[in-house]
């Protein structure tokens, strides 16, 4: 049985310029591969500017339940990466959390 997802988990995260291409290798291998073991899908975004590199995750779930099994906390809060705070501007507070209503064409 295919599990449909009905919850977005929605994590932004900035660093400056120069370390954004490091901080991309390190969030794939340390953040990225676990989540998607446990997601029902997971999307990775950057976007490049002058002064920032913005990244965003966007993580897809059956339900509240199984998300906050794999973060451990509450749905919103944010389970930072060991070397979060050398590389982000700031440390995220919270992650936002979306109800899924519809899904339409394809993504890949």
């Amino acid at each position: 049985m295919t599990k449909t997802p009905t919850i977005a988990r929605i994590w932004r995260g900035r660093t400056l310029p120069e370390k954004a291409d490091a901080y991309e290798a390190y969030n794939y291998e340390i953040g990225i591969k676990p989540l998607i073991e446990k997601a029902l899908g997971v999307q990775t975004f950057r976007e490049d500017t002058p002064t920032h590199s913005e990244f965003v995750t966007i993580s897809y779930w059956e339900n509240i339940e199984a998300m906050a099994r794999f973060t451990g906390d509450g749905p919103i809060q944010v389970h930072h990466l060991d070397r979060d705070a050398e590389f982000l501007i700031e440390l995220p507070s919270s992650v936002q959390v979306l109800r899924l209503l519809s899904s339409h064409g394809r993504t890949r």
